[in-house]
């Protein structure tokens, strides 16, 4: 397979491939959710379960000129409801995808962590796996954990590094340069972090992790600019042309992928891992763009 470059190129995949997946949306009545999953079905690859206020979907849809008879649409009354639904339609393998409409997120999440009707396995690491296309990179770059774990340990950034690796794999990726992210490329032990990556590197060695070219602490230009790799002198395996990028906490990642949006010019497609099906989670205000490629993402990887 050749790799996946630009998130467009997801869509072509999943085309080509001919591949459908069902997604079912908790509490579906907001305008830029039912764009977002009209082009999926326009596209050919899901068929959208749309669950929430039938009236308000129905209404929405019109204003934004869709037809809603393109969607499944099942009546809930309240938002609580709508998601426990949706929920329970994926785990019953009525559904492929979980997706999050209008829902506030704390509900949402509440619904796929229940332990007995939810989706998380038990024991299993809940996190985020953001894929980003920039301008100036030549390639898209995977970031975790942009939204879920505070302060990753080792067996959590273990589970970010499995999660990030298995989908860059999906995307054509055969060996992943994964960039464990820090302010300095010297491990120091006052820093956990940094000792925690020596010793994921010396795992990825011993065949203990999935196979991958990783290094780290490195910071961003080590890992993301060749120039830098060579003004600086530092050897490092991954040459500044890092698939992925692994950090420390989530304020490091969510404020560094956010100001890729912002100033960089970014686009993103991002997806829950460790549930038993992919969990699209956005916020309420994303664009019907980013949430188009979030769904296609999920129905790459479902």
């Amino acid at each position: 397979m050749k790799p996946i470059t630009k998130l467009q190129e997801i869509v072509d995949h999943l085309r080509e491939k001919k591949i459908k997946k069902r997604v079912a949306v908790a509490w579906a009545q907001d305008q830029n959710t039912i764009g977002a999953l009209a082009q999926a079905v326009h596209e050919g690859f899901v068929e959208a379960i749309m669950i929430g206020d039938q009236s308000q979907i129905e209404q929405t849809s019109s204003q934004e000129q869709i037809d809603p008879t393109i969607f499944t649409i099942i009546h809930c009354p309240t938002d609580v409801e709508a998601t426990k639904k949706a929920v329970e339609m994926v785990r019953n393998d009525q559904a492929d995808i979980l997706m999050k409409g209008l829902v506030g997120t704390d509900k949402f999440l509440k619904a796929v962590l229940d332990k007995e009707k939810g989706l998380l396995p038990e024991k299993a690491v809940m996190s985020y796996v953001a894929a980003i296309e920039l301008p100036k990179y030549p390639k898209l770059l995977f970031v975790t954990d942009t939204a879920v774990i505070p302060y990753p340990d080792l067996n959590q950034k273990i589970a970010m590094l499995k999660y990030a690796v298995e989908m860059a794999k999906k995307f054509g990726i055969e060996i992943p340069k994964v960039a464990l992210i820090g302010s300095s490329e010297k491990v120091a032990p006052n820093q956990q972090y940094t000792v925690d990556y020596a010793m994921m590197c010396k795992m990825v060695d011993r065949g203990q992790l999935p196979k991958c070219i990783i290094d780290g602490p490195l910071d961003v230009f080590l890992a993301c600019d060749p120039e830098s790799v060579t003004i600086k002198g530092v050897p490092t395996p991954i040459n500044g042309e890092a698939d992925v990028l692994l950090f420390p906490s989530l304020e490091a990642c969510n404020s560094f992928y956010k100001g890729l949006m912002l100033f960089g010019g970014g686009e993103l497609a991002g997806l829950i891992q460790g549930t038993i099906k992919p969990v699209v989670v956005m916020s309420r205000s994303e664009s019907p763009k980013s949430k188009f490629y979030c769904v296609s993402l999920a129905c790459l990887m479902a």
